[in-house]
């Protein structure tokens, strides 16, 4: 059983991370080792994702969701003004790929991993945290 989330942990994560660095840095003027203290991830781990070898796979599909975009924006703005707790950046991230995944942005990537897959509507499902939660 390979459910989507492995490909959350493996692709858009990393993705998210290079997006919401990359805000932190451009737009916030911010020092890289900087962002990384904000985003608590190491400086070796920021220089991977910024030199393009980890997040890559799913970076421009991602990138050209207005919606994702938007969420990744005020992520940025809320780190860089230090408005926002652990508890509501954890929230906003899952609110970021829950619109990642309803848009069917992870579906290639899934069916490439795990070739056993032939249709999937799981990702296209919004309610699909909601029905979960319910059922645990």
């Amino acid at each position: 059983m390979k459910p989507p989330c492995t490909i959350v942990v493996l692709y858009v994560l990393p993705a998210l991370r290079i997006l919401i660095m990359r805000r932190l840095m451009e737009r916030h003027g911010m020092r890289r080792i900087d962002a990384s203290r904000k985003m608590e991830l190491t400086p070796a781990a920021i220089t991977q994702y910024l030199k393009g070898r980890r997040g890559m796979a799913l970076l421009g599909e991602i990138s050209r969701s207005e919606r994702a975009t938007e969420i990744i924006s005020e992520i940025a703005e809320a780190i860089a003004r230090e408005e926002i707790q652990a508890e509501d950046l954890i929230e906003k991230i899952c609110v970021a790929c829950n619109e990642i995944r309803s848009q069917g942005i992870i579906c290639e990537q899934h069916k490439k991993e795990y070739k056993t897959i032939k249709e999937c509507r799981t990702c296209l499902d919004k309610n699909l945290c909601e029905t979960s939660e319910s059922v645990s």
